[in-house]
């Protein structure tokens, strides 16, 4: 019998992100951003490929560029919990986790909706939870910025914690196993919640039992020292920004850490990058369907209008495979209307630093762009020596997982499932079936904390 010890696994998920300028939308295989069809395709061939979860992104308003709305990106998405509620009923196993705003809903109306997810999918939902403080999504709300940005992570702790109470106001023995009792629910065991969140104060009491999960399961996606802290104290996987191999040692070491601090194990809290992979049969074969993805993301318009953000005026009278603009920005930091990834950059160092760049590597604005936009990065080779980097990754324990961000919609992940998957179970890095039937199950986590906590 060998005494050989297992190899750690890593997991995959799928990141919809609906809202977005990664995306290649203008190619004919491309198939629609808000049609059925296109997330019917895209979730089903993730559970055949045993990805532990369907992560959908948020967006609450479309994006601005210049005062007017971002035509070149993907636009459009429907609800979360709508689609995801769909996608419920023609899988089987895969985890569904809707992004939803701690600061613009109302958390027992928000417990109700996660739990009936959790429900009908049979233990399978999660929330994503995140925070808003900006006045321009808060537009779309009647709310402008009433929350403090300082107060953010504040106001979402409180959020989750009402949220979770709520979960927990119905004991596990409420509903009636006997078909002779006298009441289907005993009344007893639903206790009543009321909380005080500071802007606003709640009292409620939840209105289903549990599901098979116990709570839906809690992803984080803060990078802030906030963030990851509130990720320690609450979350049960958080979604980061470090896919590289040192930069997810390190940043998994740190969560670790902090989790710990938190009075938690120091696995607790599982870590799943996003990625964006390129695969071929060759490494350079892959190399050269990367550059063919960069030429199709970083398009002229897309370049200039990169820029125009930085810069905080038009450029079009630019070229984009010319130099940079020769003027300074006009703007000292840039707002929050084209979406997290580009708002408050300092503009003028920016500037100077990529014409720096420019000047000793002969780039033009849109070499300069694919170089330092927000799609470098991600996972390039053959499929071969792809299995054997994210054999090193579980080696090391980096992280427990990526959440795919496929470049192409709906046929993204089949390369993924067919040829990569298949590499990953023969080195033993990668799960040959679902560990049970509910996504706490299936990303090896513990029972809900408050649940811990009470027993």
């Amino acid at each position: 019998m060998s005494t050989t010890p297992p190899r750690n696994q890593i997991q995959f998920g799928v990141f919809f992100q609906g809202v977005n300028s990664t995306t290649i939308w203008t190619e004919p295989e491309s198939g629609s951003q808000t049609a059925f069809e296109s997330f019917r395709r895209i979730a089903q061939t993730a559970e055949r490929g045993l990805f532990s979860a369907f992560f959908l992104g948020e967006g609450l308003r479309l994006r601005e560029h210049l005062g007017q709305v971002h035509d070149l990106d993907v636009v459009g998405r429907p609800d979360a919990q709508t689609q995801l509620a769909a996608l419920a009923a023609i899988t089987e196993e895969i985890g569904l986790v809707a992004t939803q705003n701690t600061t613009y809903n109302d958390p027992v109306d928000l417990a109700h909706r996660l739990q009936s997810l959790d429900l009908l999918s049979g233990g399978r939902a999660a929330w994503n939870v995140v925070t808003t403080d900006n006045a321009w999504t808060g537009a779309n709300f009647r709310r402008g910025g009433y929350l403090d940005h300082a107060d953010r992570y504040t106001h979402a702790e409180r959020v989750v914690e009402t949220v979770r109470a709520v979960w927990d106001s119905w004991d596990d023995d409420v509903v009636a196993t006997d078909r002779d009792a006298v009441d289907w629910a005993d009344r007893s065991g639903v206790h009543v919640v009321e909380r005080d969140l500071g802007h606003y104060a709640v009292r409620a009491e939840g209105r289903l039992p549990r599901s098979a999960q116990g709570h839906p399961v809690l992803f984080q996606a803060g990078d802030s020292d906030e963030g990851r802290d509130f990720a320690a104290r609450a979350a049960d996987v958080i979604f980061s920004a470090h896919p590289e191999f040192e930069d997810a040692k390190a940043f998994a070491a740190d969560i670790r850490r902090r989790t710990i601090a938190a009075g938690r194990p120091e696995d607790d809290v599982k870590i799943f990058p996003g990625q964006q992979f390129v695969l071929a049969d060759t490494d350079a074969e892959a190399e050269e369907k990367a550059r063919w993805v960069a030429e199709h993301q970083i398009t002229p318009a897309t370049a200039i209008a990169y820029l125009e953000n930085i810069w905080g005026t038009s450029l079009q009278s630019y070229d984009p495979d010319g130099p940079l603009p020769d003027i300074d920005p006009v703007v000292e930091v840039t707002g929050s209307t084209r979406g997290s990834g580009f708002q408050f950059q300092k503009s003028q160092e920016l500037a100077t630093q990529w014409r720096a760049l420019s000047e000793a590597e002969g780039l033009s604005i849109r070499q300069l762009v694919t170089r330092v936009g927000v799609r470098r990065g991600g996972i390039v080779g053959g499929y071969s020596s792809v299995a054997d980097r994210l054999a090193e990754y579980a080696d090391a324990g980096a992280v427990h997982g990526f959440n795919v961000s496929p470049w192409l919609v709906p046929s993204g992940l089949d390369d993924i499932v067919d040829r990569l998957v298949p590499l990953l179970q023969d080195r033993g890095v990668y799960p040959t079936e679902y560990r049970g039937d509910t996504l706490r199950e299936h990303l090896g986590l513990r029972g809900p904390l408050t649940r811990r906590a009470a027993a």
